[in-house]
């Protein structure tokens, strides 16, 4: 059976009091659509740890820049309620932007320092947006544990530490990446590559999987792991790097020396898709 889409904020806030009234624990999936495996996994993850999902849908203009692509973000409601109606969602929240935020709004959340490197640093703003919608969120479903994807992992640093600092009393829940066979990360912006920037994208996971290897070899340096994953997007055929960093894994704080967990971060475009993707490097 396909779950119900509710669209607005009482509706959502009174079937959540009605689970929780029956004693169910609340999982929480916030989604911008165009669900795919990586977003399934998510949801059974919920599944499988809470009583009751919820997953929302809500492209959130707030996070996109001026130049980016707001409008034509893929919107495919039908298709993505079936794909939670298999995997076991209970509600979709699908608000519209009016719901979300009325004319009188005045009020954003940013979490300064995490929000400024990386993503943060090529798209001013964003991450205001992101923690803006994700705390109206979490208000509005009260949720005991949230679920997020590792591929977005400076978003999961964002949110973790929203939560921790704003004293909200639920799990943040990180769950790893999913891949495609050939290792491109799942993402919904896969669906405006052409077929020749599709396999050029994997670009990604082989500079990532290269660093890996720097690593488990001896390499410390994260200026020299910097310039090898730079150089492998580089030499790829209609690849343009925005950036390949290495940073500390809580903070992302500067490293000079993998002393530390550390996280590789790469961002890319493919034609005029920008992809990113990441991995956890180990000393």
């Amino acid at each position: 059976m396909l779950p119900p889409v509710v669209t607005t904020i009482p509706e959502t806030q009174s079937a959540v009091a009605a689970a929780r009234a029956a004693r169910q624990s609340i999982g929480f999936v916030p989604t911008m659509g165009a669900l795919h495996a990586g977003h399934a996994a998510l949801i059974r993850a919920s599944r499988a740890e809470c009583d009751y999902t919820v997953v929302s849908i809500f492209v959130n203009p707030m996070q996109f820049g001026p130049s980016e692509d707001y409008a034509k973000y893929p919107r495919t409601l039908e298709a993505d309620r079936e794909l939670c109606a298999a995997v076991g969602t209970d509600l979709i929240f699908a608000p519209t932007p009016g719901e979300m935020y009325p004319p009188e709004s005045r009020t954003f959340v940013e979490v300064t320092g995490l929000q400024d490197v990386l993503c943060g640093a090529s798209r001013p703003g964003h991450f205001r947006g992101v923690a803006t919608v994700v705390l109206k969120l979490f208000n509005i479903v009260l949720p005991d544990v949230a679920y997020f994807g590792q591929k977005d992992a400076q978003q999961g640093l964002i949110i973790r530490r929203m939560a921790l600092d704003l004293n909200l009393p639920l799990k943040v829940r990180i769950h790893p990446t999913v891949r495609e066979p050939d290792g491109l990360a799942m993402s919904s912006r896969n669906r405006y590559l052409d077929p020749t920037q599709r396999h050029n994208a994997t670009a990604l996971y082989r500079a990532l999987r290269k660093a890996e290897g720097l690593v488990a070899a001896g390499q410390r340096s994260m200026s020299e792991i910097e310039r090898t994953m730079a150089d492998v997007i580089t030499a790829t055929p209609g690849a343009r790097l925005d950036y390949a960093r290495v940073l500390d894994a809580e903070t992302l704080d500067t490293i000079s020396t993998l002393d530390r967990p550390a996280l590789a971060a790469l961002a890319a475009f493919f034609g005029t898709t920008r992809l990113i993707d990441n991995t956890i490097l180990t000393p």
